[in-house]
């Protein structure tokens, strides 16, 4: 056994028997016996290109333990070793596959070049020109020899090594260029990014550059531009560009390449890899994404559902309504008829006006109205869909859960070819959903009948570009159901009536116990905040109960100093917690910790909060890597160095990090420093994260000054033109 670098094993011996073999995407699970003294065999697994038995490979990885099949070998990298001893290079060399190569021939190569011959030869082919006396027709033989060793996948595993990129991306080549990926790769490294799942502009130009590709190459101008497209339209959440703007964006990234910039735009238009209407340029996939929401609502349903009896329907709520001991009101009632009487429908309203009550008697009336109807209940985020679960009492689950999202190819599994089982689609948390998972949502929901929306039209809209929940309520094409009457506020939620005045842009003077204004310098911001939690956790609440808020991550207020002053205070430094640093932050046993990506094989998922329960150190961890051990009330999650970038500090995390999530008290901080991420909807959205209590500190102008700018930048998008042209057409559906 020996370690190859500081987290990987290597081990060396041969595949005995293969247990598990898939040949789309290479996973294998097989025997492999270690050529050691001992001559264990042992279960590995992992993404192999090729298999071989009885033939001798070098494999990197670490030992798992698996909870159902024990302990495992986890393949990182394998390769089949050349020979190392001089007497075996020359056999091989002197072999059939090389051509007219004889023992003295490869002598001749062995002792010009050393024992690392036949690697410096794999590195550079033109290495053999340095050796004496070698012919050309020799040296081509040799060249041919070597290439005719290494199978296709084998070299392109090599390749992707040398420039950084993953192994699990093998499976992404390999399946759209087959054999002929490496050769494809090295005549044009940036068709990756067209052809090719998952792949960016950044890892194409890597490869482009080692490969010599010079910067201001055509082909690598073509892929930025696309790229640069993308770019802009995910950083502004637009679904365009506006082309005067775009081309200036163009000339600073470029650095003003010398290139004809119109040329380049109608090439990547004629290419389809840009859509172009007016002077609106778009990416393909946001113009098909908007294309194809308008043409399926136009079109919906597919399939009719039975008319619900309305006496039955009043009846069935009457009888609920005594059984939970509440009366739903007019606005209400109205909203449940609705969604009866119609297929597709949208509830909307802020915080307290009673949207988890109207769905709680969705769901409860749908079975007693259809037995036998299907019922599928969304939200955007893990945290969102957990607490759509606890009010239904069905199953819900993500968005990204629900499609069968595969991590590797960014590809859902659920689409038109393999449609969603259900009858009644609910999406809850709908401002936070973009139009291309929108759009991919509903080209898996052609068997769908019915579908109900549900959302907070003044929260901040989706991280991706789009603002899918307002674009649909401004083209009046679908029944809208709009709660005003606050309940929570009844019963003495001053959090709600806060959120309320912040929407309307009008603040009282003054507001009950639970909110808290703290007018303060920006240097005391952090001392306050300390404070605050102190007093928090002597009244006896958790550090999860309390939960800091700040819309930017730099500045004297940002999330990474308020991070590091919490952590300091209130899990610091000690002999009886390990720690470790990635990067710039340091992770400490007992650490207020948040998941930044959806892991759903390990139930853990964006936007949940948990505890660094655990630091394993590399020596004492059977897989010989640094682990960290995260409890998210009693599921135990593991971080490798693989997956620690999916973790953060969240002592105080971002207000877009918040949505979809409620906390007992939130703190946030405001600064003048702030001010170009300070508007109402991003106010608005932190307020409404408060249960209980919300306390507002430091220059509280900037907080004012903030509810006082209704949005920034409202983003620009073409839904609702297309919503309402879809509607006119006799036959909307044409993708």
């Amino acid at each position: 056994m020996t370690v190859v670098n500081e987290n990987l094993i290597r081990l060396n011996g041969k595949f005995t028997y293969i247990l598990f073999r898939n040949e789309e995407n290479f996973y294998t699970v097989a025997k492999f016996r270690i050529n050691d003294e001992r001559e264990r065999v042992i279960t590995v697994t992992g993404i192999l290109p090729e298999v071989q038995t009885d033939v001798l490979y070098n494999i990197d990885g670490n030992y798992t333990e698996h909870p159902r099949y024990g302990m495992q070998f986890q393949i990182q990298a394998c390769e089949k070793p050349l020979p190392e001893e001089r007497e075996g290079i020359i056999r091989f060399l002197s072999g059939i596959q090389f051509s007219g190569i004889g023992r003295k021939t490869a002598e001749k190569v062995v002792t010009a070049l050393g024992e690392d011959c036949l690697e410096m030869i794999r590195a550079d082919e033109d290495v053999l020109f340095t050796v004496p006396g070698l012919s050309e027709k020799q040296i081509m033989a040799i060249r041919e020899g070597m290439r005719q060793s290494d199978d296709g996948l084998e070299e392109l595993v090599r390749f992707l090594n040398i420039h950084g990129i993953g192994m699990r991306n093998l499976v992404r080549l390999n399946k759209v260029y087959g054999k002929d990926a490496l050769r494809r790769l090295k005549e044009d490294p940036y068709r990756i990014i067209r052809d090719c799942d998952g792949f960016g502009f950044a890892t194409a130009d890597k490869i482009g550059a080692s490969l010599g590709i010079p910067r201001d190459d055509e082909r690598r101008l073509s892929a930025l531009l696309v790229s640069a497209c993308s770019d802009a339209c995910m950083s502004s959440g637009n679904s365009y560009v506006r082309l005067e703007s775009f081309e200036d964006y163009f000339r600073r990234i470029s650095d003003h390449a010398d290139c004809d910039f119109e040329q380049l735009l109608n090439d990547a238009v004629f290419d389809g890899q840009l859509i172009r209407e007016e002077n609106r340029i778009y990416p393909k996939v946001q113009y098909d994404s908007e294309r194809f929401i308008a043409s399926f609502l136009a079109g919906f349903p597919y399939r009719d559902m039975d008319p619900a009896d309305p006496d039955q329907v009043h009846s069935c709520l009457d009888q609920m309504q005594e059984e939970i001991g509440i009366r739903y009101d007019e606005k209400q009632t109205e909203a449940i008829e609705t969604f009866f009487r119609e297929s597709c429908m949208i509830i909307t309203g802020g915080p307290g006006t009673g949207k988890t009550t109207i769905i709680r008697a969705l769901v409860h009336l749908f079975r007693e109205m259809y037995p036998d109807g299907e019922v599928i209940c969304a939200a955007p985020t893990g945290r969102a869909a957990k607490r759509l679960a606890e009010l239904t009492q069905t199953n819900a689950a993500t968005i990204h859960s629900i499609l069968q999202w595969d991590l590797e190819s960014n590809t859902f599994g659920k689409n038109e070819e393999d449609p969603l089982a259900g009858d009644l689609l609910i999406i809850d948390e709908f401002s936070m959903v973009d139009a291309y998972l929108f759009s991919s949502l509903l080209r898996a929901s052609h068997t769908v009948r019915k579908i109900c929306i549900i959302g907070d039209e003044d929260q901040l809209p989706s991280v991706g570009p789009g603002c899918v929940l307002r674009d649909m309520i401004a083209s009046e094409a679908f029944p809208l159901i709009r709660l005003n009457h606050i309940y929570r506020q009844e019963s003495g939620s001053g959090v709600i009536a806060l959120a309320h005045d912040i929407n309307s842009g009008q603040l009282q003077d003054s507001y009950s116990q639970d909110i808290g204004f703290y007018e303060c310098r920006r240097q005391d911001i952090r001392s306050g905040i300390i404070e605050i939690v102190r007093n928090a956790l002597e009244k006896g609440y958790s550090l999860d109960d309390v939960q800091v808020l700040s819309p930017m991550y730099n500045g004297a207020a940002g999330i990474d100093v308020l991070n590091n002053a919490l952590q300091e205070v209130f899990n610091p430094p000690s002999e009886d917690r390990r720690e470790i640093r990635i990067g710039y932050t340091t992770f400490r046993e007992g650490d207020k910790i948040l998941q930044l990506k959806n892991q759903p094989d390990d139930n853990v998922f964006n936007g949940d909060i948990g505890v660094l329960a655990e630091i394993v150190d590399a020596k004492e961890s059977i897989s010989r890597r640094t682990t960290l051990v995260a409890d998210f009330q009693g599921t135990f999650v593991e971080y490798t160095q693989d997956n620690w970038n999916n973790i953060s500090l969240a002592y105080c995390i971002s207000v877009h990090k918040s949505q979809g999530s409620e906390y007992p008290i939130v703190i946030m901080p405001f600064t003048y420093q702030m001010n170009i991420m300070l508007q109402r909807k991003l106010i608005y959205t932190g307020v409404t994260r408060a249960r209980r209590a919300i306390i507002l500190l430091g220059e509280l102008g900037a907080f004012r000054k903030g509810i006082s700018i209704i949005e920034r930048h409202p983003r620009e998008t073409t839904l609702k033109q297309r919503i309402l042209e879809y509607r006119t057409m006799d036959d909307p559906f044409d993708f």
